[in-house]
Protein backbone atom coordinates (compact mmCIF):
# COMPACT_ATOMS: atom_id res chain seq x y z
CA UNK A 1 0.00 0.00 0.00
CA UNK A 2 1.36 3.04 -0.95
CA UNK A 3 -0.15 6.13 0.66
CA UNK A 4 0.24 10.19 -0.81
CA UNK A 5 -0.78 12.96 1.45
CA UNK A 6 -1.54 16.72 0.50
CA UNK A 7 -3.45 19.50 1.66
CA UNK A 8 -1.36 21.21 4.12
CA UNK A 9 -0.92 25.29 4.09
CA UNK A 10 -0.14 28.03 6.50
CA UNK A 11 -3.27 29.72 7.67
CA UNK A 12 -4.59 31.86 10.45
CA UNK A 13 -5.75 30.93 13.57
CA UNK A 14 -9.39 29.83 13.61
CA UNK A 15 -9.61 28.44 9.74
CA UNK A 16 -9.82 25.68 8.18
CA UNK A 17 -7.59 23.07 5.89
CA UNK A 18 -8.46 19.60 4.76
CA UNK A 19 -5.90 16.98 4.23
CA UNK A 20 -6.31 14.42 1.64
CA UNK A 21 -4.63 11.29 1.84
CA UNK A 22 -4.67 8.77 -1.13
CA UNK A 23 -3.83 4.92 -1.58
CA UNK A 24 -3.13 2.37 -3.83
CA UNK A 25 -2.17 -1.15 -3.58
CA UNK A 26 -4.59 -4.13 -3.35
CA UNK A 27 -5.23 -3.66 0.15
CA UNK A 28 -5.72 -0.36 0.45
CA UNK A 29 -9.64 -0.32 0.50
CA UNK A 30 -9.26 -2.31 3.77
CA UNK A 31 -6.73 -0.97 5.86
CA UNK A 32 -7.75 0.85 8.79
CA UNK A 33 -6.19 4.75 8.12
CA UNK A 34 -5.06 7.38 10.90
CA UNK A 35 -3.56 10.45 10.80
CA UNK A 36 -0.85 11.36 12.96
CA UNK A 37 1.51 14.38 13.23
CA UNK A 38 4.89 15.88 14.45
CA UNK A 39 5.67 18.77 15.84
CA UNK A 40 9.13 20.60 15.65
CA UNK A 41 11.09 19.21 18.91
CA UNK A 42 8.40 16.87 19.76
CA UNK A 43 7.40 13.17 19.54
CA UNK A 44 4.83 12.13 16.58
CA UNK A 45 0.99 11.61 17.85
CA UNK A 46 -1.63 10.20 16.91
CA UNK A 47 -4.63 12.86 15.94
CA UNK A 48 -7.31 10.54 14.57
CA UNK A 49 -8.54 6.91 13.22
CA UNK A 50 -11.07 5.50 10.55
CA UNK A 51 -11.52 1.90 10.46
CA UNK A 52 -11.69 0.50 7.20
CA UNK A 53 -15.29 0.43 7.05
CA UNK A 54 -15.85 3.80 7.95
CA UNK A 55 -17.88 3.46 10.62
CA UNK A 56 -16.02 3.61 13.54
CA UNK A 57 -13.13 6.85 14.25
CA UNK A 58 -11.14 7.69 17.25
CA UNK A 59 -9.71 10.97 17.84
CA UNK A 60 -7.36 12.68 20.49
CA UNK A 61 -8.66 14.96 22.96
CA UNK A 62 -6.69 17.59 21.72
CA UNK A 63 -8.42 17.83 18.57
CA UNK A 64 -11.79 16.50 19.45
CA UNK A 65 -14.87 18.43 18.27
CA UNK A 66 -12.53 20.44 15.70
CA UNK A 67 -11.62 17.54 13.32
CA UNK A 68 -13.09 15.23 11.28
CA UNK A 69 -11.54 12.12 9.88
CA UNK A 70 -13.91 10.58 7.02
CA UNK A 71 -12.80 8.16 4.29
CA UNK A 72 -14.19 7.45 0.62
CA UNK A 73 -13.28 3.66 -0.29
CA UNK A 74 -14.75 4.24 -3.90
CA UNK A 75 -11.45 6.24 -4.96
CA UNK A 76 -9.23 4.85 -1.39
CA UNK A 77 -8.50 8.32 0.16
CA UNK A 78 -9.07 9.48 3.86
CA UNK A 79 -9.30 12.96 4.85
CA UNK A 80 -8.72 15.31 7.84
CA UNK A 81 -11.06 18.17 8.20
CA UNK A 82 -9.76 20.14 10.33
CA UNK A 83 -11.70 23.37 11.68
CA UNK A 84 -10.78 26.51 13.98
CA UNK A 85 -7.31 25.88 13.97
CA UNK A 86 -4.79 26.70 16.51
CA UNK A 87 -1.15 27.22 16.87
CA UNK A 88 -0.89 24.24 18.57
CA UNK A 89 -1.76 22.24 15.86
CA UNK A 90 0.92 23.63 14.04
CA UNK A 91 2.96 20.31 12.78
CA UNK A 92 4.41 17.88 10.12
CA UNK A 93 0.78 15.73 9.68
CA UNK A 94 1.59 12.23 8.05
CA UNK A 95 -1.02 9.61 7.22
CA UNK A 96 -1.05 5.95 8.49
CA UNK A 97 -2.36 2.48 7.25
CA UNK A 98 -2.70 -0.61 8.73
CA UNK A 99 -4.70 -3.20 10.81
CA UNK A 100 -5.27 -3.76 14.64
CA UNK A 101 -3.78 -1.09 15.80
CA UNK A 102 -0.41 -1.65 13.99
CA UNK A 103 0.55 0.97 11.49
CA UNK A 104 2.29 -0.49 8.72
CA UNK A 105 2.34 2.15 5.55
CA UNK A 106 2.87 5.47 5.89
CA UNK A 107 2.34 8.64 4.23
CA UNK A 108 4.84 11.44 3.63
CA UNK A 109 4.20 14.14 5.76
CA UNK A 110 2.34 17.06 4.94
CA UNK A 111 3.14 20.91 6.83
CA UNK A 112 0.66 22.32 8.64
CA UNK A 113 0.87 26.22 9.65
CA UNK A 114 -0.74 27.62 12.16
CA UNK A 115 -0.27 31.37 12.93
CA UNK A 116 -1.65 33.04 16.10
Amino acid sequence: VQLQACGGGSVVAGESLRLSCAASGRASATTDRAWFRQAPGKEREFVARVSWTGFSSKYSDSVKGRFTISRDNADNTVYLQMNNLKFEDTALYYCAGGRGGEWTYWGQGTLVTVSS
